[in-house]
Order: C-alpha cells, then structure tokens, then sequence
C-alpha cells in the first residue's frame, strides 16, 4: 500500500518533478562565462576606474551596439565624469567604429589612460591597441577595463526566463480553455485559425474605425470585437457538438479549415497593419516588477480558471461531464448546456491570443497560429490532464506549458538541430501519453 501511494505521489506531483530536473538540467549545460553590461556593472566598474585613474585623466568608453550596450555606456559615462575623469569619447557601436574612434585619438597627441569597454568591445581593444599605438605613441600606456567576469548559466539569465514566459504566454492561455474540453473528453482542432482570424479581425476593426490614427478606444474596440467573434465561432462549435452530434475532431476540424479560410479572404492574404504602437502595450510591453503584460496577463486567467475549476458548481459540472455524461445528465447537470460553455469559453481564449499576437507584431497576420493547437494539445496533456476525460487541473496545464516552453528554450540555448528537436518534442507527448495511460490503468486495478 505504501508503494502504491508513493507512485500515486509520482503521478501527482511528477510534471513538477519533471519541470525542476529540465531547469536544472539546462542551468548545469548553459554554464557559461558572463561578462555583465548591466547598469550596476557599469557603476562597479567606474568604482574600480576611480581608483586606477586620477582626475582629468583622459579616457574612452566603448560599449557593443544594443538596447544593454547603450545603458551600460551611458551609466559608465556619467558616473566617470562625476568623479572627475575626462571622458573622451563614448561609441556604441561595432569594432570598426571603436578602432575610428582610436585612430582620431591618437592624432590629437593627447595621452589616452584608459579604455572602459564591455566583454566584446574590452577584447577587440586589447588585442588591436599594440598595433594601433605602433602609429601613435600617446596610446601605448592605455589601460583596458572590463567588468569581472563569473560563470553562469545562461538559461537562468532574467531575460531568458521572462522570454520563456513570454514565449509560452499565448498556448498557455488557450490551454485553459483546451484542458476543460479535454477533461469533458472533447478536443478543439480551430484554435490556431481562430488566433489567425481574431488577429485580422481586430486590424480591420481598428482600421475601420480609426483609420490612419486609431485612438485608444479604436484599439480596445478592436481587440473586443476579435476575441468577440471567435467566442461566437467556439459557440457554434459547441452547437455543432452538442445539438447535431458532430464528432468534436470533425467538428473543429471543419472550423480550422473555415476559419484559416476567413483569415486570408479578409486579409486579402497580406498582413493588415495597426497604425499605433498603443496596441503593442499587451505583448511588448512591461509593468509590475518588469514582468511583460502578456505573463501578468496568463497568470492571472490562470489563477481565475483555478477558482472556476475548484470553487464553482460549474468547474464540478465539468469533470461531472468527462467523468460519465449520462450520469451527470441523470443528476441534473446541464450537459448540453456545459460543453457549449467550454467551447465558447476557448473560442473567446483564442481570439485574445490572437489579439496578443497582433499586438506583438503590431500587424494582424493570417498567417500566424499555425500548428499552435498541437502545442496547447501538448502543454495540456503534458500537465496530466486525461485524453478519456474527467481528470486534469489547471495548473498541471500551466507546467506542461513551461515543460514545453523549457525544453524548446534549452534546445535552442545548447544548439540542438531543428529536425532533432522535432523528434525530442514528439517523443515528450508520446511519453506524457503513455504515462495517462498507465494512470488509468492502476486506477482500474485500484477499483478492483
């Protein structure tokens, strides 16, 4: 009995078992030597400069072009120049602006004391300052400083894990809708159409509303009518499932098709544009504690989904539909009414992914979505939620959401060939698969 419950406990708890070991896993192979060019590596390193340097010494700072780079040169500068070196010049940039910049340097015959640059641009300069300083002297006792380096993994980097979050955001949320379909032993094949249809829709809504400078309302309006019209769609699935008996995979399967359809006869098979970066606040933008809004945005659809699945008597009706529809129906649940609450829902789930991606993209795309039903079909068995219905959680949605995002990501990070990847990321469902089976299976021996 105590081995049963502790391969219950595996069975419990084993995605989150799964999700720790893939974290530590692509932490221990993604060790790597960092070099930071962060706003306080930038303030140590004018520490350690004041230091070396005294004051109206003659120095230049060199950064690598980018968003990082930039930050860390201007923090660099203004700190120098408060402690009263002379900061020359301040390139961010490439090699070839760095090797101009010490050139003009050495005409003026002006002593250079030090180089302040980043991991990149330190080592172009260190090994090109002794060839340069062959032509003018003034160079040749330059120091080079660089922020201390220290090993990392680069797959535990800030940006890294906000970026697997991110990535993942859109397929976790329409996850929820997925795994209350699945625990009603249902499946919906549309979803990657509906994000493309929500995205052109909310184009063109915006578009005809606001034309050339949509205000902010535009954007909202638009946004609402997208997700609005794929809820309208999961209805009619619902309807078709439930009213008519269509298989649910014929059913969405059908709405795949119609819908990808609608996107490209709207669209006129070309991207439409969104005439305001207002519209890119959703999935390119960030608020609290530096989370991107579209990962504040999930989290909290899936700590409501949670209340739903757990708190009410319709996330009871659910599992009371996947368990044994008949005898729900006989207990007095609403069956009919139930399953076109779920599709609806996933519908409405859907077209906000879709406004999310026209909202990163700031374009409604009819192109995008593709195959994204098979990834939340992954994420939500993945999460332990049961191909024969009546079983699965959200927040078991929500790791196997991360379980796929992680894995993509540490593919990625360790250089893993696409094609390869492919057959990692099949062989992950198969096993997720195989282990739901299993599960029912021992509860079977367990009845008896």
């Amino acid at each position: 009995m105590k081995n049963f419950n502790y391969i219950q406990f595996l069975f419990d708890y084993g995605t989150l078992i799964v999700l720790v070991g893939l974290c530590f896993l692509f932490s221990y192979v993604t060790i790597e030597e960092q070099s930071p060019a962060s706003t306080t590596s930038a303030e140590l390193l004018a520490k350690v400069i004041k230091k070396d340097l005294t004051e109206n010494n003659n120095i230049i700072v060199l950064a690598r072009q980018g968003s990082e780079g930039k930050k860390f040169a201007e923090i660099l500068t203004k700190k120098l120049i408060q402690y009263g070196i002379n900061v020359h010049q301040t390139i961010v940039g490439q090699p070839a602006d760095a090797r101009k910049a010490l050139i003009n340097f050495g005409t003026s015959g002006s002593k250079l004391h030090g180089i302040a640059a980043d991991k990149h641009m330190a080592s172009f300069a260190g090994s090109n300052i002794g060839k340069i300083s062959e032509t003018f002297p003034n160079l040749s006792q330059t120091i080079i400083f660089q922020p201390n380096s220290y090993n990392w993994p680069n797959f535990l980097k800030r940006e890294n894990l906000l970026n697997v979050m991110k990535q993942i955001s859109v397929v976790a949320i329409i996850a929820i809708g997925m795994t209350m379909i699945i625990i009603t032993a249902g499946i919906d094949l549309s979803v990657g159409s509906l994000i493309a249809l929500s995205g052109v829709i909310t184009a063109l809504a915006i578009q005809s509303l606001g034309g050339d400078s949509p205000a902010m309302w535009h954007l909202w309006l638009g946004a609402i009518a997208g997700a609005l019209v794929c809820g309208i769609i999961g209805m009619l699935t619902g309807g078709l499932v439930t009213i008519f008996r269509i298989p649910a995979f014929i059913a969405t399967l059908g709405i795949m098709f119609i819908a990808k359809g609608l996107a490209f006869i709207f669209s006129e098979s070309a991207p439409i544009p969104i005439a305001n970066e207002a519209f890119g606040w959703l999935g390119r933008g960030r608020t609290f504690f530096g989370l991107p809004n579209s990962v504040i945005l999930m989290l909290t659809l899936f700590f409501l989904a949670h209340i739903l699945m757990n708190r009410t008597s319709i996330g009871r009706y659910i599992y009371a539909v996947g368990g044994n529809p008949e005898a729900a129906r006989l207990s007095g649940v609403p069956v009919k009414w139930v399953l076109v609450f779920v599709y609806t829902l996933t519908g409405v789930l859907a077209g906000l992914g879709g406004v999310m991606e026209a909202s990163l993209h700031i374009t409604g795309d009819p192109k995008s979505g593709d195959l994204v039903e098979l990834k939340v079909i992954a994420a939500v068995v993945v999460g332990g939620t049961s191909l024969a219905g009546g079983q699965g959680r959200i927040f078991g949605t929500l790791i196997g959401a991360f379980i796929i995002a992680v894995i993509n990501n540490g593919m990625n990070l360790t250089g893993i060939e696409s094609h390869m990847q492919k057959v990692i990321y099949g062989s992950v469902i198969l096993i997720a698969v195989l282990i739901d089976q299993l599960k029912i299976h021992l509860m079977k021996l367990k009845k008896y």
